[in-house]
């Protein structure tokens, strides 16, 4: 059974934090929270528990990973069934860098903090030479009053569920990304990784989830639109080249071009381990 981690050294984030305070007090800017949740914070973190599983023969799963650092502590040599070591990237720190702090402030407050345009290419790139193994959205639908607060009082995460496969297409549509990985990486990975039965393929026996896109339907994300019930997105206002027409879950259609199936629940998943 792989043991799973979000690494950051709390320490070193408690040292980072403690700096900023004796120069900002309880008003520290947002943009310095990747300077706090640090590249180093996450590199040590990460580098221990591999060294530690390393040593135990431990099947290790790395959340959340947002530096180039942390690339050089995985593996593409050989085929995820045969991995002891992997890991994930988030869809947000895929898409933003700490330029966007300016205009998104606490919205885009995450942890791991989102960092630089060299952090976020170098995640694209592992991606795509299967360094990162998983493309997940740790999706935590804050409400705006909360997100709205100061730098140390607002949580960290934020709304990514409803967005996550459009954000993945918007970066095929601009050649970062071709089709098959994304489908690898949010379908079928995540199954084989956590042996997952009946699901992440489309295979006779398996369980029907599937999505249904329009690859070629342009529309700008607004309030009208926003499917949480936090009622607010990091990505209002920006327009996209792909839209979601169904979802099918079980072989049921639980969205069919904005409206919900409200009373149907999913099945829990069954493990073959």
């Amino acid at each position: 059974m792989p043991v799973s981690a979000h690494c950051e050294d709390e320490p070193t984030i408690r040292r980072n934090s403690e700096i900023q305070r004796k120069i900002f007090g309880d008003n520290i800017p947002v943009g310095l929270h990747p300077i706090i949740r640090s590249r180093e914070a996450c590199f040590i973190s990460s580098s221990h528990a591999i060294n530690l599983a390393k040593e135990y023969n431990t099947r290790l799963h790395i959340f959340h990973l947002s530096t180039a650092d942390e690339m050089k502590l995985f593996s593409n040599e050989k085929p995820l069934s045969e991995k002891r070591i992997t890991g994930e990237v988030c869809v947000h720190h895929l898409w933003f860098d700490d330029s966007d702090y300016e205009t998104l402030g606490t919205r885009i407050k995450w942890n791991p903090a989102i960092k630089t345009k060299y952090d976020r290419q170098a995640l694209i790139d592992g991606v795509n030479c299967d360094k990162i193994d998983v493309i997940a959205t740790d999706h935590a639908p804050h409400t705006i009053e909360e997100k709205s607060d100061n730098y140390l009082r607002a949580p960290s995460g934020g709304p990514l569920v409803q967005h996550s496969l459009i954000i993945m297409l918007e970066l095929w549509h601009r050649k970062v990304i071709s089709l098959e990985k994304i489908v690898e990486k949010m379908c079928h990975n995540p199954a084989i990784l956590f042996n997952i039965k009946g699901r992440g393929f489309i295979r006779e026996g398996y369980k029907a989830d599937l999505c249904i896109v329009d690859p070629e339907n342009k529309w700008t994300v607004s309030k009208e639109n926003i499917l949480y019930k936090c009622g607010w997105s990091p990505f209002e206002g920006t327009t996209f080249g792909s839209k979601v027409i169904k979802t099918i879950v079980n072989g049921t259609i639980v969205y069919d071009n904005g409206l919900i199936k409200e009373d149907y629940r999913g099945q829990r998943l069954l493990f073959d381990r």
